[in-house]
């Protein structure tokens, strides 16, 4: 299944907000339509689905990538779902979103395919590229590449960047600290029915 290229708010509408898909907040659905869904039951299937297509959109990964990703945290040591959501966080589109340097997950892929990024001084145009503690990541020292970075900074000023990252503004540097803690994983999500979805193809 190739990446989602289609309309971001029906994906929001079904799945609720999903800031690394985009900025925009799910609007609110009429009450006859809220009454006529609460009268169904849903089933296990289906609640485990919408948790793995949540992680899916928010990260703008493939069904083949994140069963890769899955497969990867089944073998590594500690709880299996949060070492999936620290092997998504870390991956190179990701942390340059979450410095503010472009608006979405998205945006920030377009970044990095443009080869606008730099990490530890080298040109990186790998979305997957998993960044460690200690990386330093920056944007290319172009007319074009500085302009898209302001533009981004100033529209992001409202979020926060989470402790596993500093950001130095004057020199437009951001550093990894550390491997993100799972509270700070701005995605309302249970990754254990993630990882259940997974249970019999993993």
């Amino acid at each position: 299944m190739s990446r989602y290229r289609g309309p971001r708010v029906r994906i929001i509408r079904r799945l609720g907000t999903l800031p690394g898909l985009t900025g925009k907040t799910p609007e609110s659905k009429p009450s006859y339509i809220n009454q006529s869904t609460s009268s169904r039951k849903i089933s296990q299937y289906r609640i485990r689905l919408e948790e793995k297509q949540k992680l899916r959109f928010h990260y703008g990964i493939t069904e083949r990538q994140l069963l890769k990703y899955v497969r990867i945290a089944r073998k590594a040591k500690g709880l299996t779902g949060q070492v999936l959501l620290q092997l998504l966080e870390m991956c190179l589109d990701n942390i340059i979103s979450r410095l503010g340097l472009a608006p979405t997950i998205p945006g920030a892929r377009q970044l990095v395919n443009h080869r606008h990024v730099l990490v530890n001084d080298c040109t990186v145009d790998i979305l997957s590229f998993r960044c460690k503690p200690q990386d330093v990541t920056t944007i290319r020292d172009r007319q074009k590449s500085q302009n898209l970075m302001k533009r981004s900074r100033d529209s992001y000023q409202k979020y926060g960047i989470p402790n596993h990252l500093t950001f130095n503004s004057v020199q437009n540097i951001g550093l990894v600290n550390e491997t993100i803690d799972r509270d700070w994983i701005g995605l309302k999500i249970n990754e254990l029915l993630v990882v259940e979805y997974y249970s019999r193809q993993a």
